[in-house]
């Protein structure tokens, strides 16, 4: 069977379906225009019927070898000749119409298809012509006529009404950005234009052209958003995200959303922020969004909130299957204001609930639990042990069990908050860049291999191992004695029986006692998440000031853009309400309410000369 069209093709793959033993001949395929033969062999599936095409011997065609010496990439070449191959068709219009540009004249597309790209001159009865075409249907573009002879008395009339397009431009004046010192405006592009070519240009041309150059030069903005994880240190610390919102209190109110993580030092690492006009569905799903975007997804991501129904939401349609976890702090708040029978003992009880690294010290916890109020220990369950304590969490969280980190940034912008919305931004941007400067600065000024919080707590896990007796199995299991108790540390899987050190991705001290009975460091048996080398990758690149405002270049059409205050939100006339700043007396004051202790009904007692509501 030979194949030599769309419906020899269409033919083929008929047959294929009704014969299914066809795969098994070899397909050889002839270019006759490279005069090379390609064999590939079409192997069967399971199913007997399409199969999996691989090249075998392909032979280097010298023919190929020719062209790819002489393929041209450059869109502003010196000359265009017969015979020049460029690599797609897009390359070759581009060469052209720069071509025009430095020549001064003007042309029209006659036909221009996937296969052709034939232009002739705009007047009338004149034999310039151009025509290339692509080489056996591939991407590369062959020129097979070009007559370059023009009449003068019409070049300058017709390239006056000539509006070289921004691309053309753009690649003109690449070298003027070579240099990111260099400036260069769209008006020194409507000069330069006019003075060496005759070109008018108006300022809206001038300013795509510069920003076709700097496309050019250093990519799309839009992919520079992809590079955020390698700018930002974001492959350098573990991937769990804090979110949270505050309230603006400006003129036109509105909510700031925050993204933070903890960075190697234990400190906060703002990622993301933004202002919205109000807290819905909508806007933490744009958010989100545009989080992905910037930063992408790593394996064992995970979100920490405080279980807003809208952050939940969001989540689970921008990152599917992405665990979330509540802060254990909220939901104690919801216990306090839901519960109030015996709430001041099990505060202590639920925080040593949440922590443990063994199910039976959990489980020893939520009896004790049980016993003070059984209804607290079944809405513990009924939310889900996964979601507030470590032990049952399907991704390792390690200390980040609270969205403090969030409700900390809050706290840095209080004052902030009331300022208007350029100046907030400008605040948030003034301090990332000051927080960055300071944590490059402690970052060269720690000389041990962790960060500080990582640090004191291997030395606290050191402090504790000395008191333990190590006696060894294997060269890499050991059996570590704490008086009574008997812990089991293998050293070739990180691991130790009392989870602490899976978990924490840190030397237990039953690991450090086995790593000193074997003379070995630590140093390799910690996440290099927690050390001083990813700190200072993570802080690498600054955050840099910006020019004063009557510097700045900005665009016509960024100018007449109108963008309004969120609606609805403006703050009532009037003096806005301070917060009272509370006393020591005030704040140490513990203020009992009487509850029942049968039910915790509030302002209901078990005195017998009462009558108890059933």
């Amino acid at each position: 069977m030979e194949i030599r069209n769309d419906i020899s093709v269409r033919v083929y793959m008929e047959t294929k379906k009704e014969n299914k033993n066809l795969g098994s001949y070899l397909l050889c395929i002839t270019v006759r225009d490279f005069n090379i033969e390609l064999s590939i062999t079409n192997e069967n599936t399971a199913a007997g019927s399409s199969g999996i095409l691989k090249l075998l011997n392909m032979p280097t065609s010298p023919v190929i070898e020719e062209y790819e010496s002489i393929i041209i990439t450059d869109s502003t070449p010196s000359s265009i000749e017969v015979g020049q191959v460029y690599q797609d068709k897009e390359a070759i219009a581009t060469a052209v119409k720069h071509y025009s540009v430095m020549q001064k004249f003007q042309f029209r597309v006659k036909r221009s298809s996937a296969r052709s790209y034939w232009l002739i001159c705009v007047g009338e009865n004149y034999t310039w012509h151009f025509k290339a075409t692509s080489i056996n249907d591939s991407a590369m573009f062959k020129v097979i006529n070009f007559d370059n002879q023009h009449t003068s008395s019409l070049i300058d009339n017709t390239f006056i009404q000539c509006k070289p397009t921004a691309m053309v431009v753009g690649s003109m004046v690449i070298p003027k950005y070579f240099d990111p010192m260099t400036i260069y405006t769209p008006k020194d592009i409507q000069f330069g234009m006019l003075f060496e070519h005759g070109v008018n240009l108006t300022y809206m041309q001038a300013w795509r052209a510069k920003e076709k150059a700097l496309q050019f030069l250093r990519g799309h903005p839009a992919d520079s958003y992809n590079k955020l994880p390698s700018y930002f240190g974001w492959k350098y610390y573990k991937p769990i995200v804090v979110v949270d919102r505050t309230f603006l209190k400006s003129a036109y109110r509105g909510i700031m959303l925050t993204a933070s993580t903890m960075d190697t030092t234990g400190t906060i690492l703002p990622l993301a922020y933004a202002v919205v006009d109000s807290e819905n569905d909508a806007s933490w799903k744009w958010f989100f969004e545009q989080f992905k975007l910037a930063y992408g997804e790593r394996p064992n991501m995970c979100v920490v909130s405080d279980r807003n129904e809208s952050i939940l939401k969001a989540t689970s349609i921008v990152y599917p299957g992405m665990p979330h976890y509540s802060c254990m702090w909220h939901i104690w708040t919801n216990i306090r204001a839901t519960f109030k029978k015996g709430h001041l003992k099990l505060s202590e009880l639920y925080f040593a609930t949440a922590r443990p690294y063994t199910l039976d010290e959990f489980n020893e916890r939520m009896s004790k639990i049980e016993e003070i109020d059984p209804r607290v220990k079944a809405y513990l369950y009924n939310i889900g042990s996964h979601i507030w304590s470590r032990v049952h969490a399907t991704v390792n969280r390690t200390w980040t069990m609270t969205s403090n980190i969030a409700e900390s940034l809050n706290a840095v912008t209080k004052y902030a908050r009331e300022l208007p919305i350029v100046e907030l931004l400008e605040y948030m941007r003034t301090l990332l860049e000051r927080w960055t400067k300071e944590k490059l600065l402690k970052a060269k000024g720690t000389f041990t291999y962790l960060g500080y919080k990582f640090n004191k707590e291997l030395d606290d896990n050191r402090t504790l191992s000395h008191k333990l007796r190590v006696r060894a199995s294997t060269d890499y299991i050991h059996m570590v004695i704490d008086g009574v108790r008997r812990y089991i540390v293998c050293l070739e899987n990180n691991k130790c029986s009392c989870v602490q050190f899976q978990l924490d991705e840190l030397p237990c001290p039953y690991a450090l006692a086995a790593l000193r009975q074997r003379d070995e460091s630590f140093e390799e048996y910690c996440s290099p998440y927690y050390t001083r080398a990813n700190l200072l990758r993570t802080y690498k690149i600054p955050v840099n000031p910006l020019p004063d405002e009557s510097k700045w270049n900005v665009p016509q059409h960024i100018t007449e853009e109108v963008v309004n205050p969120p609606k609805g939100g403006k703050r009532q006339p009037g003096r806005p309400q301070k917060e009272r700043y509370k006393t020591y007396d005030e704040i140490n004051s513990k203020k009992y309410k009487v509850s029942c202790g049968n039910c915790g009904g509030e302002g209901i007692t078990k005195d017998l000369t009462r009558i108890h509501p059933k």
